[in-house]
């Protein structure tokens, strides 16, 4: 099914493989100018950004740590530097750090509920004040059931807030 989203622009956080890659590509096809967001894979983000614009799409990459809130406004601000304005917010980064419950570290357990939770909360409300009118905000997450949970515990902690934001 085509969807039509010229003159549109989005943000996807996590943009660079997986679903986010996936996101990205669907957003372009449909006409959509695209911030592709991540935080270390450059050389995976311009790599998708060359293929997207050498079939005709506007994406660029961004690099920022959506952990930290002077990053995600800076994700906001070149967006709007270089588009005019953002229309579309896809949460998507997301950190899965799997290990029995009595070996996760305190660094383990802060790097998932910075990315997942403080990451997703606070660029939702940066989209509060900067989306343009009629604005979307797209949360994706992953479900954990009852089966993964001896090493998924933190994980799906953070992704049980990320369904309460999304409420």
């Amino acid at each position: 099914m085509a969807i039509n989203l010229k003159n549109k622009v989005a943000i996807v956080t996590g943009g660079t493989r997986g679903i986010g890659e996936k996101v990205v590509e669907k957003l372009v096809s449909g006409g959509a100018n695209v911030i592709i967001n991540y935080v270390n894979s450059a050389k995976k983000a311009e790599e998708l950004v060359n293929r997207l614009n050498l079939e005709g799409g506007s994406a660029i990459a961004v690099q920022a740590n959506i952990s930290k809130i002077k990053d995600i406004k800076k994700l906001f601000d070149i967006a709007i530097e270089t588009y005019g304005k953002v229309d579309i917010l896809i949460n998507n980064a997301g950190i899965m750090i799997t290990k029995p419950i009595d070996q996760v570290t305190e660094e383990d357990f802060d790097i998932q509920f910075l990315t997942n939770a403080k990451g997703t909360y606070f660029a939702i409300q940066e989209a509060f004040h900067r989306l343009a009118k009629g604005g979307r905000i797209i949360n994706i997450s992953t479900s954990v059931n009852g089966n993964m949970l001896p090493t998924y515990s933190v994980y799906a902690g953070t992704e049980g807030a990320v369904e309460q934001f999304t409420r």
